[in-house]
């Protein structure tokens, strides 16, 4: 039986497992996906554990220097969140496009603000820089400098897109939205990369103002199937991530 993990500190919410079981199961691989959440000291130890390895908060970086190689996308993001044979990748990336894709969202000269500035935003940047976004500013509550504004500017501010990669809104505290309604309304596309709850605050005030809206699920689920596609060493339909995602949100 071939045997693949999720590494992180924290992973008690975490659906990967029962993600990664249906994939086993629509492809007929005899397989096990398991949580491990370890310290710091231990991430070495466990790269060796495994056939393939997903990896989350907070070592998306620090896994990087017990790697002997990484993928293009994944130096150029600087994080990491799939090992295979030592090598790191970066399948956020495919995820958050395949999202885009299927709500038929546009990024080619398109006006971007990221909503922070942690590892998951940094996937979300090298996607749509690839893909030609007009101009992509992040949004800190703590830091400004090139491409970058604090939250106070923000309001003065209108675009294309506005992109949550924070976890303001996420389960249990649901009643918080990392900007207010007279930001969101300045925008066309209200992105969420939180998945719990399925319409979190922002975006309940993204389709009050009439923008175009869509949650994490898809990208998470997506970069799911991407991670089997490099262990499996197999190109995979996205048929199956259609069929994932629709049992995940009912």
């Amino acid at each position: 039986m071939l045997k693949y993990a999720l590494l992180g500190e924290k992973l008690g919410h975490s659906l990967s497992p029962e993600i990664h079981t249906e994939i086993f199961k629509a492809l007929d691989i005899n397989a096990s996906y398991t949580l491990v959440e370890t310290d710091p000291s231990g991430i070495k130890e466990e790269l060796t554990k495994y056939d393939g390895l997903n990896v989350t908060i907070p070592y998306k970086r620090s896994v990087m220097e017990h790697l002997d190689a990484l993928s293009d996308e994944a130096e150029k993001i600087g994080a990491v969140n799939t090992i295979y044979e030592n090598k790191g990748y970066n399948t956020d990336y495919y995820g958050f496009g395949k999202m885009l894709e299927i709500n038929e969202i546009p990024v080619k000269n398109q006006v971007a603000y990221i909503l922070g500035t942690g590892g998951a935003s940094k996937a979300v940047y090298q996607y749509l820089k690839d893909h030609q976004a007009k101009e992509i500013i992040f949004v800190s509550r703590s830091k400004t400098g090139e491409h970058m504004i604090n939250y106070d500017d923000l309001t003065e501010k209108s675009g294309d897109f506005i992109i949550n990669t924070t976890p303001v809104g996420m389960y249990p505290k649901i009643d918080e939205s990392p900007v207010t309604k007279d930001v969101i309304r300045n925008f066309k596309y209200a992105v969420d990369l939180i998945y719990n709850p399925f319409e979190t605050k922002f975006l309940k005030l993204a389709k009050a103002e009439n923008l175009i809206t869509t949650n994490g699920l898809y990208m998470l689920v997506g970069q799911a199937v991407k991670a089997e596609e490099i262990w499996q060493k197999r190109v995979i339909s996205d048929d199956l991530i259609n069929k994932i995602h629709e049992m995940l949100r009912n």
